[in-house]
């Protein structure tokens, strides 16, 4: 059995929930029907950290909106997945498709709807303001609540566990400074 730290080196592919994950789990409505939701810059960072180390991403919602295709093609996520209402069979034909294996995935998720893909990936986190059952525990559990920094959190979690941390930020430095 491999160890946290051996288990987060084979992370190939980082998903992630959207509401209650990447966004507070609000939904706010305009007057004239407009629906909004209400995103963290700083989860932005944890995906270009990601990307910088060759680790795949991907935003994974059972929701269908314009807005999450919109805040994931400017993340440019690799892989959008929306309308997942049986996220594991949808998880499991990912995988399929793009040839990885479960333990090669960390996924972050924070309600029922995710238990079953949390139970099945390499690496799996949650959210402090999660609504998992009691005894269901994920492998990291972030300092920042859904909406505030999760992502971020875990994505610079993820990254030190498997000794890149320093190198991902100085790689991200070097793109900007060019």
């Amino acid at each position: 059995m491999p160890t946290l730290t051996e288990q987060c080196k084979k992370i190939k592919l980082f998903l992630c929930d959207v509401d209650g994950v990447l966004t507070d789990g609000g939904m706010y409505y305009s007057e004239h029907g407009d629906e909004l939701k209400k995103f963290c810059t700083h989860d932005g960072g944890g995906f270009i950290l990601l990307r910088h180390m060759g680790i795949k991403t991907g935003l994974f919602t059972s929701e269908q909106t314009q807005l999450v295709e919109r805040r994931g093609r400017k993340l440019k996520v690799d892989f959008i997945i929306q309308g997942a209402k049986k996220k594991l069979r949808i998880f499991n034909n990912l995988l399929e498709e793009i040839a990885l294996s479960p333990e090669e995935v960390a996924y972050i998720g924070d309600d029922i709807n995710d238990i079953e893909v949390l139970q099945r990936v390499g690496v799996s986190a949650t959210v402090p303001d999660n609504w998992l059952p009691e005894k269901f525990s994920c492998d990291y559990v972030t300092k920042c609540a859904g909406g505030h920094g999760a992502v971020r959190d875990f994505a610079e979690w993820l990254l030190r566990q498997r000794g890149e941390y320093d190198r991902a930020l100085d790689s991200y430095r070097e793109r900007i400074s060019q």
